[in-house]
């Protein structure tokens, strides 16, 4: 029996799916290392395909897999867009090449040419991008895509190596590079080197997630709906710019990682990779399987060869050329299991290995886990799950997928309907607890409040949930307003209780720091194609006057607070008391007492449990001026414990909607 069952009894009815789904990965593993000689040379198919130079020969090969397509040529501004002059020669096994000589192209073909390649097929001729092109970039004129041969007279050299481990929790700021700026328009990669980076720090991440990086024709997709896998989106700048900033990042001691769209692609054909060949299989599954109709793109065919060699090949790439840090892994719920799941209850261990989940998807994931893993024993991968599939971040040597993180989704999810749906009244403290903490503590868990998905059209940010128009009117230090000191209030609460309580890690969508006022809307036809709120608004946490920066100043305290005292990396809490009258919730981790008042009444000498005797100091309180509280404890006083028979019990004044943090004095 597997480890993954023998420490879960929940798993004992599906112990022989748990086995039968490490075989499959145990058998597909192998026979990539016996037919390629390692997982590693398997992904390597960008050295191979797509444009790559040959030292021996002194010239550049240009190669695609096209099994089905019946014509190949290439054409470009390099030979005036003629579609015929260059044929590819199709030398077996659906591989089409053609090999350009220095000699003829060397003043030719030259760094920044545009160019398509023209493919004949069952579905007629079509201009197309190569698959495997590092570069594609957006005519103004005409708004048509090309590729580009992009081989840059002067690499770009790194100066940094990727920070080492640390004893502290990974912190993310999950950010958007394009939308990172203040002014009404698309932010750069240098822009985000110089501006961004430097505020990530100084506020306390330890990480940066990127999304949108890999090239999307359409921008109001968030990225997600992804072309050219091989090509960082050139809307931001160029390749070299994109290692700049990720370099830049190592050397201030940030991780980077890359929000990684595996779970499907964009169904256009002049600019994706949908009927490349003419067929509907070649990358992906064919007839209404490849459909997602929800999100009105393609799927892969992930049991398939030549689509593992592809996705894997990518997951190498942006490891070793642009020497990301990890990946999150988006859409992986949708990704396991057939109906993508839409509505999926999980009442039973076998919708975890049922005809619903897709076992090849499964196995592509914990390749790609062993693939990071083998090239970067440091990287981290983050699964997007909301199912919560069985070993998810469990070693796959134990029955698991290899994942290191999974995303805390529910908590988001929860914190909207409290805030939508519930009156204060109503709110139950052992529901705040127990869905926060509703996670086996074998499965380390990023936790947040939310993320950019929150913050969409359709949706709020927590701030703007709870102080709406308020934040247009109120937010000046002069302006006296009752919901807005409720609204930072619970704000700073709802983080913390969430950090300290879902997870081992922390992730943060810019801007929600410091109460971003704000929705992302992306340019669009139905907004005039304005960049009004495809923006960051950083003057309003830089101004001393605003009462943003009170939750900024409170974010970096947090930050600090759990990197100086390890509460994220202890067992899981211990609740002390629920107390629903006074809406109070008191726990203790990693030897901490934290009380948290969500009520209106403030209480003195409220008596609350402890476990350990002696006196008590506060070490961080919400309540402090410098984060808008109004400093109504006292920090510097004592809190002495008593016994009660067998009770050991202390007594604090429990301030309304502050959260305080108590710490036993040596």
């Amino acid at each position: 029996m597997l480890s993954l069952v023998h420490n879960d009894p929940w798993l004992a009815p599906v112990a022989q799916a748990v086995d039968d789904r490490h075989d499959r990965y145990e058998w597909r593993l192998n026979d990539i290392r016996n037919r390629y000689g390692s997982l590693k040379a398997f992904a390597s198919a960008h050295q191979f395909l797509g444009f790559n130079y040959d030292k021996r020969r002194h010239g550049w090969w240009y190669r695609e897999w096209a099994p089905a397509a019946h014509y190949l040529s290439l054409m470009g501004d390099f030979n005036g867009w003629n579609r015929y002059e260059f044929p590819l020669e199709n030398v077996g096994n659906g591989i089409w090449e053609i090999f350009l000589p220095d000699s003829e192209f060397a003043r030719r073909l030259t760094h920044g040419s545009k160019l398509k390649v023209l493919v004949q097929s069952q579905i007629g001729e079509h201009e197309r991008i190569p698959v495997y092109i590092k570069r594609v970039i957006q005519d103004e004129g005409t708004k048509d895509y090309d590729g580009q041969f992009w081989n840059p007279p002067t690499p770009y050299l790194y100066k940094h190596a990727a920070p080492q481990p640390k004893n502290e929790p990974l912190l993310i700021y999950e950010a958007h590079v394009g939308m990172a700026q203040e002014t009404e328009r698309v932010g750069t990669y240098k822009e985000f080197t110089q501006n961004i980076l430097p505020r990530i720090k100084a506020d306390g991440y330890n990480a940066v997630q990127l999304m949108a990086i890999a090239e999307h024709p359409y921008y109001g997709s968030f990225g997600y709906h992804v072309s050219n896998f091989f090509a960082p989106s050139s809307r931001f700048g160029t390749p070299e710019d994109l290692m700049e900033l990720i370099d830049t990042a190592h050397g201030m001691g940030l991780l980077v990682i890359m929000d990684l769209v595996h779970s499907h692609t964009v169904k256009n054909i002049r600019e994706g990779i949908n009927l490349f060949d003419g067929s509907d299989h070649q990358y992906l599954h064919s007839g209404e399987r490849g459909n997602h109709n929800l999100w009105d793109s393609k799927l892969f065919d992930y049991g398939k060869t030549e689509t593992l060699q592809f996705l894997l090949s990518n997951v190498r790439y942006w490891l070793e050329d642009f020497r990301f840090d990890g990946f999150r892994f988006d859409g992986v719920t949708s990704l396991l299991y057939l109906d993508h799941g839409n509505g999926l209850v999980i009442d039973s261990p076998w919708k975890y290995f049922d005809g619903n989940v897709d076992a090849d998807a499964v196995t592509y994931l914990q390749l790609a886990n062993t693939l990071c893993h083998e090239l970067n024993p440091q990287a981290v991968t983050i699964a997007e799950d909301v199912s919560g599939m069985a070993g998810l971040c469990h070693p796959i040597a134990d029955g698991g997928m290899g994942f290191d993180y999974r995303l805390g989704m529910g908590l988001p999810d929860f914190w909207i309907k409290v805030l939508k749906d519930q009156p204060e009244a109503q709110w139950s403290m052992n529901e705040f607890f127990f869905t926060m903490t509703n996670h086996l503590p074998q499965t380390k868990t990023v936790a947040y409040a939310e993320c950019h998905d929150q913050a969409l059209v359709g949706d709020q940010t927590i701030a703007f949930r709870l102080m709406g128009a308020e934040m247009y009117t109120a937010m000046s230090i002069d302006t006296p307003s009752m919901t807005v000191d409720r609204g930072i209030a619970l704000h700073k609460m709802i983080r913390l209780f969430t950090l300290t309580l879902g997870g081992e890690a922390w992730l943060n969508f810019m801007g929600n720091e410091f109460g971003h006022p704000e929705w992302i809307d992306f340019p669009r036809f139905d907004n005039g194609w304005s960049y009004q709120y495809a923006r960051r608004q950083w003057s309003l946490v830089d101004n001393p006057n605003l009462k943003y920066r009170f939750m900024g100043e409170f974010d970096k305290a947090m930050l600090d607070f759990v990197k100086s005292h390890p509460v994220m990396q202890t067992p899981p809490a211990w609740m002390l008391q629920a107390d629903e009258e006074n809406k109070t919730v008191v726990y203790e981790r990693g030897n901490l007492i934290f009380v948290f008042n969500w009520g209106f009444r403030s209480i003195p000498d409220y008596e609350i449990p402890v476990r350990q005797t002696g006196d008590y100091q506060i070490i961080l309180t919400t309540d402090d001026p410098a984060f808008g509280g109004f400093g109504n404890i006292d920090a510097s006083t004592k809190f002495p414990s008593e016994q009660k028979g067998d009770r050991v019990t202390m007594k604090v004044y429990n301030v309304s909607r502050v959260a305080t943090v108590y710490e036993r004095i040596p």
